[in-house]
């Protein structure tokens, strides 16, 4: 079967090449992969690991079920998320990390839902109950921040959205911010959970901006620079704190059971995710391109065509 492989040294970041079919443990299914998606820390690893087989999120057709009977059977639309290798015709896919796609939800959008929906869902549950509290999401225009804004929205927050410019904030009122600011720009008042995934100065202007008994989730560190954090920029919020959040130590097991919230909730139509770039797996070096170059609001989905 083909996939894309990292080339380091090659013209593009990755190529498509033959490469050995999945063998798939008795829990896994065999996935017919038809969209994946691209996240951040899949560009960062692509320099550094020739021969490498990316891809975490995915969506497709079930090519054959699970040996050990577990997981939907063969021809069922769902959408997973992997360790790697979803960038590829075919991926063995734990059916503990799937979900079956309802009639109307689309494969694309499907793709999307893996690393940022799950971290959005699972960070913003670091705040505890959302209803009627002030929710800051930094970052806002990009993955995680577009699913971050639109499920505390539906949780019954107050969100403000904070973005790098006044272009990247267009939309956000519509997926359900009530306020948006530009990263930098002074906060009003103080916040009671903040999806921090900028880093840096943002870093230090969130916990600033802590209610009592705040909370920053920390998620990401876009801005690669460091932040200059003491005791003294917690006394507005006292007994806030900083709380960091990866992804795949959040509990791989009910990766599944998540998915399909966020898939009902996108076949009910209370969750858009946001394609910013759609592609043939051909042009990835476009996608890497814009995608670093933070042209691309949203996420960046590739068909496996």
């Amino acid at each position: 079967m083909r996939a894309l492989v990292a080339t380091p040294d090659g013209p593009a970041p990755a190529e498509i090449r033959e490469v050995e079919e999945p063998i798939p443990a008795p829990d896994e299914l065999l996935l017919e992969v038809r969209t994946a998606s691209l996240n951040r820390g899949e560009l960062n690893l692509l320099p550094n690991r020739p021969g490498w087989q990316p891809g975490q999120d995915v969506a497709g057709v079930v090519a054959r079920m699970a040996a050990d009977g577990s997981g939907p059977p063969e021809g069922t639309t769902v959408a997973g998320i992997v360790d790697q290798g979803g960038w590829a015709e075919r991926v063995a896919a734990p059916t503990s990390r799937v979900a079956t796609l309802p009639d109307g939800v689309e494969l694309g959008a499907a793709a999307t839902l893996g690393v940022a929906g799950l971290t959005a869902l699972r960070a913003l549950r670091l705040g505890g109950s959302l209803l009627g509290r002030r929710v800051l999401v930094t970052g806002a225009s990009g993955g995680v921040g577009g699913f971050a804004v639109q499920l505390a929205a539906i949780a019954g927050a107050e969100v403000t959205a904070s973005v790098g410019s006044a272009g990247r904030g267009a939309g956000l009122r519509e997926l359900g911010a009530t306020a948006v600011v530009l990263e930098g720009e002074t906060l009003d008042g103080q916040f009671d959970l903040v999806m921090e995934g900028v880093g840096g100065l943002s870093l230090e202007r969130s916990a600033r901006a802590l209610a009592r008994d705040g909370v920053v989730a920390l998620y990401g560190a876009l801005s690669a620079q460091p932040a200059g954090i003491g005791l003294g920029d917690f006394r507005a919020g006292p007994f806030g704190r900083i709380q960091s959040f990866f992804i795949y130590q959040s509990g791989v097991e009910t990766f599944g059971r998540d998915l399909g919230l966020l898939v009902g909730l996108v076949a009910r139509g209370r969750l858009r995710p946001q394609v910013g770039l759609d592609v043939s797996w051909r042009e990835l070096g476009k996608a890497v391109e814009r995608l670093r170059s933070r042209q691309v609001n949203g996420k960046v989905v590739l068909r496996i065509d």
